[in-house]
């Protein structure tokens, strides 16, 4: 029999499910299991999961509220605040969010029915958020839980309460996060070392047949002038081998919002301000509306007569199937620093959008750090800037950069822990 695991992910905004969706060829039935919306859940816990989840996506967008706004945001992003890693220091205290999550768990059995209901069948049991780890080890889950990361630095509220009786295996993408969760007090046999689950429709077998294959195409609209390459050229023959004289789509920069949608402006923006190019074929710009209706005729509105594609689709599933498949032809993705920031380990340089909360003002620091991504410049000027860039090859530098150092293996990685 074909060994499986319970995949189990929130429907709150994309980075969660964004993480599962590369384990779901691990999951009983290929199916992943949303804990906040599963067949048969319990009228209260769905409440509960749906005001936490209206409360995020509405302080998200009232973010954009002159002056009150980001005050309001403040206080909230302070509740779930990453601390200075150094000096370094015993950072075991659980934080307000921390107890407040646990409280309501075993208040109100919050989640107990999906972990009687699981525990039926003692599967791996992987989860991409914290308060489903925690729910299984509260009620006492009778199998293995593990708990995937999916930013490059974790704050309190990911570890248990005492982490040092907890039985929740954590998968992290990063060598920080390791570090992060020992300070937080969870046993180093706790922690593996996996790096992010990418897609496997975006890398083919871990020789990475298809991700070196569109990482050639994409490398030669990134280094037209070939002033990357000729610095670089044994690099590139030593991982990727020849490089094709023409690529096989065009220069094709691709922008994505998140899943409150707060920043939809900023790629009309982009659109607008690239006008010219588009209409003569220079540049291809692909928009991300993800499953936000609204958002999707935000786009089509803003960009009537312009040869624009946009990204949707009424099901999450379809949407990634879409997105994982319009990345492989996408040359620069441009988005905010969320969880999208290690698919620069697909060999595709991120412009990065403001960020938005503390774990991503880290994801940016790591993308900066790393030589994945550069950050937005005036997008009025973006005619001067992003061709400039070309010209010279910094975005191939990064693109390669990403491929070279950045961990691609996550999804195998998970596989073999779990499976042996």
């Amino acid at each position: 029999m074909k060994k499986a695991a319970w995949v189990v992910t929130v429907s709150m905004g994309y980075g969660h499910q964004r993480t599962a969706f590369p384990l779901r060829a691990l999951a009983l039935e290929k199916k992943v299991i949303n804990a906040n919306d599963y067949e048969g859940i319990p009228p209260q816990d769905k409440r509960a999961w749906e005001m936490a989840r209206k409360g995020y996506e509405f302080i998200s967008a009232f973010r954009r509220t002159p002056i009150i706004g980001k005050l309001a945001f403040a206080l909230f992003d302070y509740t779930q605040k990453i601390l200075n890693f150094y000096p370094k220091r015993n950072l075991s205290k659980p934080n307000f969010q921390l107890k407040q999550n646990i409280a309501q768990i075993r208040k109100n059995n919050w989640g107990k029915h999906l972990i009687e209901k699981l525990g039926k069948k003692p599967l791996p049991f992987i989860t991409t958020f914290f308060t489903p780890a925690f729910m299984a080890e509260i009620f006492n889950y009778p199998g293995k839980i593990y708990c995937v990361v999916c930013d490059t630095d974790a704050s309190r509220t990911w570890a248990p309460l005492r982490p040092k009786r907890s039985k929740i295996r954590y998968f992290a993408p990063t060598k920080r996060v390791v570090e992060r969760l020992r300070l937080y007090g969870v046993r180093p046999q706790q922690i593996f070392l996996t790096g992010y689950p990418l897609p496997e429709e975006n890398i083919g077998s871990p020789k990475m047949e298809i991700l070196k294959s569109d990482l050639k195409n994409r490398l030669v609209n990134l280094d037209p002038q070939k002033n990357y390459f000729k610095n670089y050229q044994e690099l590139i023959g030593l991982k990727l081998g020849i490089l094709p004289k023409k690529a096989n789509h065009p220069l094709t920069l691709m922008f994505a919002v998140g899943g409150a949608g707060a920043q939809r402006d900023l790629g009309v923006k982009i659109v607008k301000n690239l006008t010219r190019e588009i209409k003569i074929g220079k540049i291809k710009v692909i928009l991300v509306a993800g499953v936000k209706t609204k958002i999707k005729e935000y786009f089509l509105k803003n960009t009537k007569g312009l040869d624009v594609e946009i990204i949707f689709d009424e099901t999450i599933e379809g949407y990634f199937k879409q997105f994982n498949e319009a990345l492989r032809r996408a040359d620069i993705l441009w988005t905010k620093p969320s969880e999208l920031s290690f698919y620069s380990a697909l060999g595709i340089p991120i412009i990065i959008a403001p960020p938005i909360g503390s774990q991503e003002d880290f994801n940016q620091r790591w993308l900066l750090n790393s030589g994945f991504g550069v950050l937005q410049k005036d997008v009025r000027y973006i005619r001067q800037w992003l061709f400039y860039w070309l010209e010279q090859g910094f975005l191939a530098e990064c693109a390669m950069q990403g491929f070279v150092e950045g961990e691609k293996m996550g999804t195998f990685n998970i596989r073999k822990i779990c499976f042996g």
